[in-house]
């Protein structure tokens, strides 16, 4: 009653009554391609999850599709399988030279994986591009927010025109570069909010000889969540809670108070109102 892997696989070219040698052969083919070929005597129930995952993969592949079409095929497996069978898709993806469609809801998924990505939300489109340009010129606030891990810091506040272009909230000023103040001239000065992700926030005591640095802003240090090669400073600057992401070459103290500057190259503005970039 229950079919081995072998039959789940062939199960669709027998509906199609293709000759038996034929099935063999590309039974086999996609076997060797997932690295399931001793499992094909088994019964699903004796594998374990990343392998029916694999068998599910297979069943598709033997029928030769023209587009895969996957849906969130990685959710219910475990953070290392999953690594693991993400880089198997993709492996499979350049062998096979088929168009995927891949829905996720993990934006890491999308980023490795995606020579595309369409980022929806509540069924709109937001923004259609490369994993690189997404993450570096995201449309809106959304996209902003949404792809990126720690998340892109945001900060409500306005433009002045004090000689020079400043944007201000609440204990932070920024005297912007001439490139950005040109482009933001005609720019309505209130509802403005500013987005740096976690890694464009610097300690002005590293040297950062090539770097595009803003006024250094006081950075009050609340929490800090060491990952090895990198750590996440947690603290206010201005009234405004932020997360600066660095190098674990420095220890970081809970209270300690540190000057920052932000990397001009890569701060975002956007209009709180339409939540649109505009510079």
């Amino acid at each position: 009653p229950h079919m081995t892997v072998f039959d789940n696989m062939a199960f669709g070219l027998k509906l199609r009554k293709l000759p038996k040698a034929e099935i063999q052969e590309r039974v086999l083919e996609a076997a060797e391609l997932l690295d399931i070929q001793e499992y094909l005597d088994r019964k699903p129930k004796a594998l374990s999850g990343g392998q029916r995952q694999r068998v599910a993969i297979g069943r598709a592949i033997v029928r030769k599709p023209k587009v895969f079409l996957f849906d969130e095929p990685l959710s219910n497996l475990d953070a290392k399988l999953r690594v693991q069978m993400r880089i198997e898709i993709k492996r499979l993806h350049a062998r096979l030279n088929a168009t995927m469609l891949y829905v996720t809801h993990d934006q890491v998924e999308a980023m490795t994986l995606g020579d595309k990505i369409v980022v929806l939300k509540d069924g709109v489109t937001q923004q259609v591009d490369t994993p690189l340009n997404l993450y570096n010129c995201p449309k809106n606030l959304f996209v902003a927010g949404f792809i990126g891990s720690p998340a892109m810091n945001f900060v409500k506040g306005r433009f002045e025109n004090a000689g020079t272009m400043q944007f201000n909230s609440g204990g932070i000023r920024l005297s912007l570069p001439e490139a950005i103040s040109n482009r933001l001239k005609n720019t309505q000065n209130e509802n403005i909010t500013l987005g740096v992700r976690p890694e464009n926030i610097h300690d002005i005591e590293d040297s950062h000889p090539n770097k595009n640095m803003s006024d250094p802003q006081q950075f009050n240090i609340n929490v800090v969540e060491p990952m090895g090669n990198e750590v996440f400073v947690y603290g206010s600057c201005g009234q405004q809670d932020w997360c600066m992401r660095t190098t674990s070459q420095r220890i970081y103290r809970s209270n300690e108070v540190i000057q920052v500057g932000f990397d001009h190259d890569r701060i975002h503005f956007f209009d709180s109102q339409t939540q649109q970039r505009i510079a």
